[in-house]
């Protein structure tokens, strides 16, 4: 008979320092690592989808003087950290990708004006792209996994059955769905076939933990009042789960509702689909105070807490925490230029499956969000998440219905 998954909590991971604070962005010669974290704060903060980015290089930086300030455009090149942007985690404290994890790297032009000593970031357009390529990897270490489109069918069945095992914690007090699907590796190992490894982010929503609604037709709480977790887990083929790992990030909102109050309506957010505005003035989001323990979270200080499911396990290590081949020049934050001939066509021989015959689900490729950016960008690598461009372009006028 089998047993099944018994939910262990594990201490603490997510170490809640202070962000760096942004020091004034000047005119002066030397002012380009200011200009550069200046500029990362800005574009951590508009990246709504996927994972942090943190600063590795500046590849390039122009100041003109004009009346009263001046222009700065900055090149930069910025590595993909391991922290989604739900993880409340300062962008400079989160850990990158090593290579043979496949290491993502974004080259970005930003344009910042200065005026009357207020700088303000006035455009950005990033180009996203795996660090190495499927072939240029193969040939280094050709054990390691590669990633595989967010749309990919077996790699979905993976997600469906970690929702679905993420729900049978009764501790919760709402159920979860769907957020966004962060990543999928896969990699054949000897004896097993293919493996998938998927990262999801699940959203807690309004549903009651026992109620008999369809769980999929469940809304999601507001974005500051919701309990995120990241989950990543083993799976064949046919969605049967290995071993599965969870972190959960607190609301940010914490202010409990009063008597006769109820859970606010947020409205989608007009450059991001389905993410949405939380109700009330600025800074609403933001306030502090002790979390709602009501919820079955970890009470760990609103710190975020880990979370596994032991299943029968599998030899999945190929999948996870991969060690870097030897050889490997400089991992992933290595210095100087980045390839710039990689391309977007990453081939994806392993499996790679194109929404044909996927799991029932009612989302979009990336998500609940559809496609990012609203599609403007061309050649993006269906694997990952891109940057969006600044200001985020609208989206596409539908099509008229006949």
């Amino acid at each position: 008979m089998k047993v099944l998954p018994i939910l262990v909590l594990l201490s603490s991971v997510a170490q809640l320092c202070s962000a760096t604070p942004v020091e004034p962005l000047t005119c002066s010669e030397d002012n380009a690592a200011t200009a550069a974290h200046f500029a990362m704060h800005h574009i951590n903060m508009h990246h709504h989808h996927g994972y942090k980015f943190r600063l590795s290089e500046i590849q390039g930086n122009k100041t003109e003087k004009v009346d009263d300030g001046c222009n700065i455009e900055l090149q930069l090149d910025l590595l993909e950290t391991k922290c989604h942007t739900v993880n409340p985690k300062p962008f400079e404290d989160c850990e990158l990708w090593s290579e043979s994890d496949r290491a993502v790297i974004a080259n970005c032009t930003v344009m910042i004006s200065v005026k009357n000593s207020d700088a303000k970031v006035t455009k950005y357009n990033c180009d996203t792209r795996q660090v190495l390529t499927n072939s240029e990897m193969a040939s280094i270490c050709p054990d390691c996994p590669v990633l595989v489109a967010l749309n990919n069918t077996n790699g979905l069945r993976a997600v469906d059955s970690i929702v679905k095992t993420f729900n049978k914690n009764t501790s919760n007090q709402h159920y979860y769905i769907l957020h966004e699907v962060g990543r999928i590796l896969t990699g054949y190992i000897p004896g097993l076939g293919m493996k998938y490894r998927p990262e999801a982010v699940l959203v807690e929503t309004r549903c009651p933990m026992g109620s008999r609604i369809a769980i999929e037709a469940c809304k999601p709480l507001c974005p500051d009042r919701a309990h995120h977790a990241l989950c990543s887990a083993s799976s064949n083929s046919m969605g049967v789960l290995g071993d599965m790992d969870c972190e959960f990030y607190p609301p940010k909102n914490t202010t409990a509702l009063g008597p006769d109050e109820k859970e606010p309506v947020c409205k989608p957010h007009p450059h991001h689909g389905g993410h949405f505005d939380p109700p009330g003035p600025p800074g609403h989001a933001h306030r502090k105070g002790p979390p709602p323990h009501a919820h079955g979270q970890s009470d760990n200080g609103g710190k975020g807490g880990k979370h596994k499911h032991d299943h029968d396990h599998d030899h999945d290590h190929l999948l996870r925490g991969h060690p870097d081949p030897p050889g490997l020049p400089g991992h992933a934050n290595r210095r100087g230029p980045p390839p710039h001939a990689h391309g977007h066509g990453h081939s994806h021989d392993h499996g790679q499956g194109h929404g044909h015959g996927s799991p029932p689900r009612p989302h979009g490729p990336h998500g609940p969000h559809g496609p990012p950016c609203h599609g403007v960008l061309t050649n993006v690598d269906p694997a990952l998440h891109p940057i969006c461009p600044w200001p985020h372009p609208e989206p596409p006028a539908n099509p008229r219905e006949s």
